[in-house]
């Protein structure tokens, strides 16, 4: 069954919620390099109520890869098939590009629409959410993945408190301090984005949702003017200046020289906001969500409804307590 949609932005509310019950680790990108940290996962995971299911596959290694491009692609399609409540992603890295025009789409689709399993992940998997997001109007969840997450002792509570409202069918809102919102903040739109680089690189490919709505984004080990860079694409595609509004996690891992002589990410920030602020679209910092320990989860492609209170920005998803 598919479920194709145009545009996304008229897509329905949150799909099914699954019980927790299985999980199902997958690694559709890079190659898990610490195994140790995917044991203590699944005993975390173990330890908040689920059955973990973690086939060979998650530990194989092609190069720099969890197997060959077939190995990857048959874990995904076997995740959707599977009984799993829950499908996570073991890690990211780089691999699901090389995956997106073989990729079974209604099959996928149809284990999210119909059975409500949940897929989550982050930083690689971003590939995957804007394509079946495309696709199929599928929704995804932004969140954590096991061998970052829950592979640390203990894993962060704020992170482990909203992927399990997620799972459990309680998540209606999010919040997060944020001294920049502009008074009156009041929009509602899809909310779609996640990593920066990944949706850079679909600009101009029929696997980036045509969206109007509320984008956020992320990225780790990108120096500010690389992230200027990626930012002036998707204004220059006109994929900017069509948001509600823009969310800004956070951006890790990137080191400063000399020569920036005071160019950091904050200048890129007001850059940004100059461009964008001709076409009504604020730009707020701040979200918990990234390559970071306290991350929220996200259901990408799920309509959302952003305000502003006081010196917080809270962003609702109005149809989640229907399911």
């Amino acid at each position: 069954m598919n479920h194709p949609v145009s545009p996304v932005a008229d897509r329905a509310a949150l799909p099914p919620v699954p019980r927790r019950g299985l999980l199902r680790l997958v690694s559709p990108s890079g190659a898990v390099q610490e195994p140790q940290r995917l044991e203590l996962a699944k005993t975390q995971l173990q330890a908040l109520g689920f059955r973990v299911q973690a086939p060979a596959q998650v530990l194989a290694r092609t190069q720099r890869f969890a197997g060959t491009d077939a190995q990857r692609l048959r874990a995904l399609h076997a995740a959707a098939r599977s009984k799993a409540g829950v499908v996570m992603m073991t890690r990211g890295g780089y691999g699901l590009s090389r995956l997106l025009a073989q990729i079974d789409y209604a099959l996928l689709g149809e284990a999210i629409h119909t059975r409500g399993q949940l897929w989550v992940g982050h930083s690689d998997f971003t590939a995957l959410q804007l394509a079946l997001l495309a696709k199929t109007g599928a929704v995804t969840y932004s969140g954590p993945m096991a061998a970052f997450d829950f592979g640390h002792a203990p894993a962060d509570d704020t992170t482990v408190g909203s992927f399990l409202d997620a799972v459990d069918g309680t998540l209606e809102a999010v919040g997060f301090a944020c001294a920049d919102a502009p008074r009156g903040l009041d929009v509602k739109g899809v909310l779609w984005g996640g990593n920066l680089s990944l949706v850079a690189s679909l600009v101009g490919t029929p696997f980036l949702p045509r969206v109007r709505g509320v984008l956020f984004l992320e990225d780790v080990n990108e120096h500010p003017y690389s992230i200027e860079r990626m930012l002036s694409q998707l204004l220059h595609a006109g994929i900017l200046p069509r948001q509600k509004a823009v969310l800004l996690g956070h951006f890790t891992a990137y080191k400063l020289s000399a020569h920036d002589a005071g160019y950091d990410l904050l200048a890129v920030v007001d850059w940004l906001r100059g461009q964008l602020k001709p076409h009504g679209v604020p730009v707020l910092t701040g979200l918990p969500f990234g390559h970071v320990r306290t991350k929220l989860t996200l259901p990408h492609g799920a309509r959302a409804h952003v305000v502003r209170d006081g010196g917080e920005v809270f962003v609702f998803f109005p149809h989640a307590s229907a399911h």
